[in-house]
């Protein structure tokens, strides 16, 4: 076999084991193996079944990322999969932790399959920008049926083993120890006579030729909804479509220049940045210089939507949380938001009430600071305010014991000065929540001046089991995420000023792959937000800058802060999410410009895009300058998961890359013309054109 393959008997039942740790990838040398082990398997005749299982915590999870980019090595994975299907003994799959798509693929070339009841399935090629090239989408609707095969692969999602197997994808759960039920299978096939069978060839999940037509029709038309402006689910659907009627080798070609296609576009390369780049963001000095502090009760001042988040999060972390309010009106609100949360995923069967009460029974709601004795992390959300932060640590310092992380989930605030209010400073850290704080996976993990290694690896430490992706950030206002909003915000705001409609800059955006436009965020945000920043920051503006509020303060003016009041940049009627223009914002607009003495003129698509995206970029760069950001991955990162930047084109930084940094620069000039202070050119992006280089390079430094 190979090192990573294994091939063991039980009598007459050969177990062949993946240990490629830590998740079995299918790289070079398993896909050997495995295929070795076949050939090895069919020329014993004392072999009557074979079993595939991996060592470890699961069944091989998928490629080998090590090998994206390389020049591929033989056999295929394809080619091993087509290997297994043509066993002459019945070959069974043992599931368990994630076989997620190579791994599936090889389980559907297998002829049977069991699984772990806690096992999981998927097929998420599509999060990198391509289709299961090894068979996925000729196998897996034989036997799941077309729907909800492409719904697994379009949406990426895993499948738990109870669904697997109500699919057709698994044929038992396993009753206890995993391999000892897998050798009990495949002796009952054994002594059933039941021989290979090929699932390739089944045909137990499809319909009539009419229905599976109309189910490729529906998911086509779904896909503009769903996977809007993404390559590959179209192409899985003309994939599955050509299977249906041309025989393994030729479909098994057909898919294979799919994926090949696919593995061309920008897309491809935006995702696949966007997946190492998640992946990198906690890869920060201080957790390689220290280790976090103990963590299992962790404090929440504040029960609000912010609050209430937080807790919600920490709760399914598997932490036990003690908030605190003012009074009993206003923890009862706090413990009534929490309960709402699990209330919902009962509701819609995502939880047991029994599992809603385990959970709630860590939760403990109190009105005294002094219950926080014992939290190893309070973390504070209340008002955005610095008098009431410094009043909330004052009091923090007194009750907190020795050693526990303090952390404000300030979005904006000099956490150096909200740490002054304590003895301790070297214990205060920033831990920028989004909201809703329970479902946003992004957390900023703010480092002010004096923190200690210990603490910062503390705030990563929970972010892991929060499963939420961090990003380490320095001081500054707003941080990365908020700071390099503003600039781009302003220029929003001053292309509608000078006559792009705010709704065509939507639409723009949206276009571009926004999930919403700007102005409609800024609605269901509440506009109310900005206007009290900007005028916090009224005293401190500079008197030569353009000022960016003069419409957005007017709709404020009016009480217009939104969804939350029914109008804003929208109007919303009762239980609408979704706005239509509000033409009385249109007259304050054109009543503004008047006033401003501009003459509108057009904008077209292109250009709102240009001057959007040069903004965020040209920030991004001077974050990097600064060292406010670590890398320009840690850009994209934020932006992908905290405001909706759409996560094939890779991040900010990632599309300066494929637009070409010369091309921003360029438009940089051009628009410094109009306003020099707005649009000066970063010196980083200025010298990295000089020199040939790219974000990407940047990157690659950092790693090194």
């Amino acid at each position: 076999m190979s090192d990573q393959v294994t091939l063991t008997r039980d009598g007459e039942i050969a177990v062949v084991t993946v240990e490629n740790p830590p998740v079995n990838a299918l790289g070079a040398a398993v896909r050997q193996g495995l295929y070795k082990a076949m050939e090895e398997i069919d020329a014993d005749d004392a072999i009557k079944a074979a079993i595939i299982i991996g060592s470890g915590r699961t069944f091989p999870a998928g490629a080998d990322i090590r090998e994206f980019g390389q020049p591929p090595q033989p056999p295929g994975l394809s080619e091993v999969c087509t290997r297994i299907e043509d066993a002459t003994k019945p070959v069974v799959a043992a599931i368990h932790g994630t076989a997620l798509g190579g791994g599936l693929e090889i389980s559907l070339g297998c002829h049977y399959r069991i699984a772990d009841p806690k096992g999981r399935v998927g097929l998420p090629e599509v999060l990198i920008g391509v289709l299961p090239g090894a068979g996925g989408t000729i196998r897996l609707p034989r036997v799941a049926g077309i729907a909800a095969a492409l719904d697994i692969m379009i949406s990426g999602r895993q499948v738990g083993a109870k669904e697997a197997l109500s699919l057709g994808i698994l044929d038992r759960l396993a009753d206890g120890d995993l391999l000892d039920s897998a050798k009990s299978y495949a002796r009952e096939l054994v002594a059933e006579g039941a021989g290979p069978r090929k699932t390739s060839e089944r045909s137990e999940g499809l319909g009539t030729d009419a229905e599976n037509a109309a189910a490729l029709e529906a998911a086509r038309n779904g896909i503009v909804k769903k996977a809007k402006g993404l390559y590959a689910p179209a192409r899985m659907v003309d994939s599955m479509e050509y299977s249906l009627t041309h025989s393994l080798q030729d479909a098994s070609n057909y898919e294979r220049d799919c994926f090949m296609e696919c593995l061309k576009t920008p897309q491809q390369k935006g995702l696949v940045h966007a997946f190492f780049a998640e992946r990198a963001s906690a890869k920060v000095p201080e957790n390689g210089r220290a280790d976090p502090r103990p963590l299992s009760k962790i404090g929440v001042i504040g029960g609000g939507t912010m609050g209430a988040g937080i807790t919600v999060a920490a709760l399914n972390a598997g932490l036990e949380v003690t908030m605190v309010e003012r009074d009993k009106g206003s923890i009862d609100r706090g413990r009534n938001n929490v309960e709402k949360v699990y209330a919902r995923d009962v509701e819609k069967g995502r939880k047991t009430e029994e599992q809603k009460a385990a959970i709630m029974a860590r939760y403990t709601p109190s009105t005294s600071y002094d219950d926080l004795g014992d939290a190893d992390l309070i973390i504070e959300a209340v008002f955005e305010n610095m008098d009431v932060k410094k009043e909330v640590f004052a009091i923090l310092d007194k009750v907190a014991k020795p050693g526990a992380v303090l952390a404000s989930n300030t979005s904006y605030l000099n956490i150096d000065e909200i740490a002054s209010a304590t003895s301790r400073p070297e214990d205060v850290i920033g831990l920028h929540f989004f909201s809703p704080a329970n479902i946003m996976r992004l957390l900023e993990i703010v480092i002010p001046s004096n923190a200690t290694d210990d603490a910062i690896a503390t705030g990563f430490d929970l972010a892991k089991k929060m499963k939420k992706v961090p990003v380490r950030a320095g001081l500054c206002d707003g941080f990365i995420g908020n700071r390099i909003l503003g600039k781009y915000a302003t220029a929003a705001a001053y292309m509608v000023e000078d006559g792009a409609s705010p709704y065509a800059v939507d639409e723009a955006l949206v276009n571009f792959g926004y999930p919403m436009g700007i102005h409609a965020m800024g609605d269901l945000a509440g506009l109310d937000i900005g206007w009290s920043n900007r005028k916090n920051k009224a005293a401190t503006r500079s008197n030569d800058a353009r000022y960016n509020g003069t419409i957005a303060d007017r709709l404020c003016e009016n009480g217009w802060f939104g969804q939350k009041t029914g109008k804003g940049w929208y109007v919303y009627k009762e239980g609408d999410r979704r706005g239509t223009p509000n033409p009385d914002a249109e007259k304050i607009i054109d009543e503004a410009r008047r006033d401003l003495g501009i003459a509108p003129r057009e904008f077209t698509e292109d250009e709102i895009i240009r001057r959007y995206l040069a903004a965020m970029i040209n920030e991004g760069a001077k974050v990097l300058e600064e060292g406010i950001a670590l890398k320009p991955s840690d850009i994209d990162v934020t932006f992908l998961f905290g405001y909706g930047f759409p996560r094939y084109r890779g991040g900010p930084m990632k599309y300066a890359d494929m637009y070409g940094l010369e091309n921003v620069l360029n438009d940089l000039r051009e628009f410094e013309k109009e306003d020099p202070k707005f649009w000066k050119p970063a010196q980083l992006i200025i010298d990295m054109v000089e020199k040939g280089e790219s974000f990407d390079d940047l990157n690659k430094r950092a790693a090194s």
